[in-house]
């Protein structure tokens, strides 16, 4: 017996759908094990990193070593999108405060193939990126590096000349100019002027795409408007699966004032999301349609 139309159709809807990609980085403000202890931060950062295949964190401070697996715990407890897994950096630093930069992936969707911290030998960076190549679903682009870095604020300028430097170093290595560039570059108001802005060879080199734009606000507090996180993206293959990027305003989305929001982060999350294409993983439908288009099947039997 023929399989019916209506049915046929809701059957190569379901095989045909795709699923998006989306890479975020988010400064989480000195992250300790005693802030993600209290329950209302713990909420909200796992609501934040469940928006995201990858999460680069920034400014983890913990020494303990137990935040990050109490978050995981959380995060794998909240819905069906995980389970996540997290590569971390060690402490980097060059004093007493160090910070380290943690991944934080959906290991159904993405797995980490190699990593390394860049070796800075001039010493150019207070805290040199932990650079890592992950696997993507997609036949275009089945590798992406991603390279975070979360600058020092009397050196913006001249550590994001040098992350050119880390660009090439990493694009050697992997053999692959399908890069991401992304975190707090403090990349704006008294830390970067517009005109040391315009001159960074990231913006006057051919190739470099700022999808987190100049006017983009970041900062959490009302009295800032400032550009400090971005994301950068290199690659003619990366750079045409790219769909929106954008700051994740969490406390409008969350509801919360401005004190509350401030508890979790002065900072947004950045987001870009990389476009479905055939061979990414299937997408969850909306269940209304789902029923509707069954439904409407189940009629067509009828």
């Amino acid at each position: 017996m023929p399989t019916p139309v209506p049915m046929l159709l809701f059957v190569l809807l379901l095989a045909g759908m795709t699923s998006a990609f989306r890479i975020c980085a988010f400064n989480a403000q000195r992250l300790t094990v005693g802030k993600v202890a209290k329950v209302r931060i713990m909420d909200a950062m796992v609501k934040i990193l469940a928006r995201c295949d990858i999460t680069v964190l920034q400014e983890v401070v913990d020494t303990t070593g137990d935040a990050i697996p109490l978050l995981l715990r959380d995060l794998n407890r909240f819905d069906d999108s995980g389970p996540y897994s997290s590569l971390s950096s060690p402490l980097l630093g060059r004093s007493t405060y160090m910070e380290k930069y943690v991944y934080v992936y959906r290991s159904h969707k993405t797995q980490v193939l190699d990593s390394y911290v860049y070796d800075d030998k001039m010493d150019v960076f207070a805290r040199e990126p932990f650079v890592a190549q992950f696997s993507l679903p997609s036949k275009e682009l089945p590798k992406l590096a991603l390279v975070p870095l979360h600058t020092t604020p009397k050196d913006v300028a001249t550590e994001l000349d040098a992350l050119y430097v880390v660009f090439l170093n990493v694009s050697r290595h992997w053999q692959s100019e399908d890069v991401i560039l992304l975190g707090d570059f403090n990349a704006d108001c008294s830390s970067l002027s517009k005109k040391r802005l315009g001159e960074l060879v990231l913006k006057t080199k051919a190739g470099f795409r700022w999808v987190i734009p100049d006017e983009e606000d970041t900062t959490v507090r009302e009295s800032t408007r400032c550009s400090y996180d971005r994301i950068v993206v290199h690659g003619k293959r990366c750079q045409d699966l790219v769909k929106w990027a954008a700051a994740f305003k969490f406390p409008q989305s969350f509801q919360m004032t401005e004190a509350e929001a401030l508890n979790i982060s002065d900072h947004y999350p950045v987001e870009v999301e990389l476009s479905g294409s055939p061979g990414w993983p299937v997408a969850s439908i909306p269940f209304n349609l789902a029923m509707l288009l069954l439904l409407t099947g189940l009629d067509s039997t009828l």
